[in-house]
């Protein structure tokens, strides 16, 4: 650890609304013609940054979240592409540690990266980083991910991961996957929920197990301030309850991709309308999709 002064307060500030203020690289017609960046870096704050994968390089287009606090930083998801050539990812966080290092110098800086669930297009990148120096990569796995968390025994804990004075609360919420968690950052007031939440086609493996996650979802934020609910992707067109299909590589006319605590309450709304035999069913800005 460096000076003392170089340490920051992660504690005192109550996080405030504030828009992402971003306009989200969305593909193009021609892919082969793209001239976006692959991994387009948002930084919300100096501590806290968004990045998202170029949908000429993958269509899922998945955004990951780059936190750093005092003792270390936590990458939660790596994208959707293995190949460090055409998806960069560990070059692009390594430049991002290293001018963050250069600001607030410290000795023994290490890296966690972590995820919201297995699914491949949150945990292709995971081998850029297996060699790196001072990096741990927990699997996301249900059988890795969850005993890390303390899940294993004790699914309804809020587990906490602390990165040096930042300290994120995790959760399980399956539904979607077995094995998904979402993430909470007091600083930001951002809850990061992954697949499970997000502007598009909310696939429910297990839909009483979703329903579940949301109304604890719910109950958490109610104690908590939070100020963006952000998921892994962006899926729905700017006209209510249409989503752009599958496999799509030009959105031109995505909403933004934060939501908020009211539409947790939505999905729980639409979750009690459709009752116990699941349906696909269109929503402003989600659909609901039983992954039978």
């Amino acid at each position: 650890m460096g000076a003392r002064a170089s340490l920051i307060d992660f504690t005192g500030a109550t996080p405030s609304p504030r828009g992402l203020d971003v306009r989200w690289i969305h593909g193009s017609p021609s892919a082969k013609h793209n001239t976006d960046p692959d991994i387009q870096v948002h930084a919300h704050d100096e501590h806290t940054f968004i990045l998202r994968q170029n949908m000429a390089i993958d269509y899922e287009a998945p955004f990951l979240f780059l936190l750093f606090g005092n003792e270390r930083a936590v990458l939660i998801d790596t994208g959707a592409t293995a190949s460090a050539e055409f998806f960069p990812l560990r070059q692009v966080v390594d430049e991002l540690m290293e001018s963050w290092l250069a600001r607030y110098p410290r000795h023994g800086y290490q890296l966690l990266v972590l995820h919201t669930h297995p699914h491949g297009d949150h945990i292709a990148g995971d081998g850029q980083f297996t060699d790196r120096p001072d990096t741990t990569v927990i699997d996301a796995k249900l059988a890795t991910a969850w005993p890390y968390f303390g899940f294993a025994d004790h699914p309804d804990a809020v587990a906490q991961v602390d990165l040096g004075s930042r300290v994120l609360e995790c959760l399980a919420t399956p539904g979607h996957h077995d094995a998904a968690v979402t993430f909470y950052d007091a600083w930001t007031g951002f809850l990061l929920t992954g697949d499970t939440v997000y502007p598009g086609r909310l696939y429910i493996k297990d839909w009483q197990a979703f329903s579940r996650t949301i109304d604890r979802l719910i109950d958490f934020c109610d104690q908590r301030k939070v100020t963006h609910v952000l998921g892994c992707h962006i899926e729905m067109t700017r006209q209510p309850g249409v989503d752009y299909p599958i496999r799509t590589v030009y959105q031109p006319d995505e909403p933004p991709l934060q939501l908020t605590t009211g539409h947790l309450r939505e999905i729980r709304a639409a979750l009690k309308e459709i009752g116990d035999q699941p349906s696909r069913r269109a929503f402003p800005l989600f659909i609901l999709c039983p992954d039978a």
